[in-house]
């Protein structure tokens, strides 16, 4: 049967629509969790104690730990020790001198068995510990959600060379991403619709979880997230 012109009009419209409202509340995530940042007077400490599994927070670019506080919460009301790496600031390092000190923050702290729970470039310096610094297999496993495995289109008209590194064409984004050793031990949690990822977060031999909302930030706090990055966190 031939689809109407005008019904295909109409979805794409609604889709517009929508995927337009999902980033303006996603940049309403973002403010406001800027500011939570600056008013909070939580340090990451508080939720440095639990008998469960140790979970390592890693942000995105520009992002402070406060970005992920719902996970954080979460995680540490289910027992579970979060630690977040407090040198790496709001996370303006390229990917491999940021990974390096975490690996650093590990072996200070005689981490083992841990969980990584990141978040977008977060997830990239992730994957960089896992397959290039942690001899120990201090990490079992890793949820990484909103992470520009393959790269963002947008990057490449971005005004930083922070922000460039996120083409495809990158050549260490390109090679960390052609490295499949350990994507059996990765979880890449992501939206329906991501306004600064728009190819996705699928990492092909990972376990791939699609979560029914829109945004790169607001995901974060979203019920399927939170009972995802706990269910890994636990196994």
């Amino acid at each position: 049967m031939t689809r109407k012109p005008g019904r295909s009009v109409r979805g794409l419209l609604c889709v517009g629509l929508r995927n337009g409202g999902s980033w303006l509340l996603d940049y309403r995530y973002a403010v406001l969790a800027q500011v939570r940042g600056a008013l909070a007077r939580t340090h990451p400490d508080d939720f440095a104690s639990g008998e469960a599994a140790p979970v390592l927070i890693i942000p995105g670019i520009y992002e402070s730990w406060h970005f992920m506080r719902p996970l954080i919460q979460a995680l540490h009301d289910a027992g579970h020790p979060v630690h977040v790496v407090t040198p790496l600031h709001t996370n303006r390092r390229p990917v491999v001198p940021s990974a390096e000190i975490v690996a650093e923050y590990l072996r200070d702290r005689e981490l083992n068995r841990l969980v990584i729970v990141a978040h977008s470039k977060g997830g990239l310096i992730g994957k960089y510990l896992m397959t290039q610094l942690d001899p120990d297999d201090r990490v079992e496993r890793m949820v990484a959600v909103s992470t520009p495995f393959s790269g963002s289109r947008y990057a490449r008209y971005m005004p930083t060379p922070s922000l460039r590194a996120f083409a495809g064409t990158d050549p260490q984004l390109a090679a960390l991403g052609a490295d499949a050793r350990l994507n059996d031990r990765i979880v890449s949690v992501f939206g329906r619709f991501d306004p600064h990822i728009p190819d996705g977060s699928i990492l092909t031999g990972a376990e791939n979880v699609r979560i029914d909302t829109g945004g790169h930030f607001r995901i974060l706090s979203h019920p399927d997230t939170i009972r995802h990055v706990l269910a890994a966190a636990a196994r």
